[in-house]
């Protein structure tokens, strides 16, 4: 994660952050307290959100609504690259966990 802008970098009111994979990363199952908006810039990925399995590629955007589980698997030759907008300060979780956490590059 490569922090773009954010309240405590330049003032911004949103927070802007890169995603970079390496070829066949997978993160982890989780849900953020705030809608995100990616745009895919490189590469390839499957994104699990919901209850849907996604295919997206460069210039796709896709809208990751509040409390939704999410989980991306980059393509296994490509890896993926995408440009993520959300609140600042927005708090990650596992489903399943009362523990939540703020990402830095979201702040």
């Amino acid at each position: 994660m490569t922090t773009l802008a954010s309240p405590t970098l330049g003032g911004a009111g949103h927070a802007v952050w890169r995603v970079d994979m390496r070829p066949g990363a997978t993160g982890p199952l989780h849900a953020f307290d705030a809608e995100q908006v990616w745009t895919v810039v490189g590469g390839r990925a499957t994104v699990e959100l919901a209850d849907e399995r996604l295919l997206v590629e460069p210039g796709d955007t896709l809208v990751m609504p509040a409390a939704a589980p999410r989980r991306i698997s980059a393509d296994p030759q490509e890896g993926f690259a995408a440009v993520v907008a959300a609140p600042p300060g927005a708090s990650a979780s596992v489903p399943g966990s009362a523990d939540k956490t703020v990402p830095p590059w979201t702040v």
